[in-house]
């Protein structure tokens, strides 16, 4: 199993876009941001097996999404 970080933010025009930073043009959308993170994931699942077919398996990923932790109480 690979776990793929989702960045879900409103779209300008409404909705919400949905984006996979470790899969270079992984972008859906969705009304909600709920159903915006439902089609990333079936967009990961697309984007995974068109490598596959094109012979690119398994997949190198570079994934830039790190994450801060901020203890409220240092603020």
């Amino acid at each position: 199993m690979q776990r793929f970080a989702v960045i879900v933010e409103p779209a300008d025009e409404g909705g919400f876009v949905a984006r996979v930073p470790a899969l270079p043009g992984c972008v859906t959308e969705g009304d909600t941001r709920e159903e915006a993170f439902a089609m990333a994931h079936d967009a990961v699942r697309g984007y995974l097996a068109s490598l596959k077919n094109h012979g690119e398996w398994p997949p190198h990923f570079t994934d830039p999404v790190n994450f801060v932790d901020v203890d409220e109480a240092t603020i």
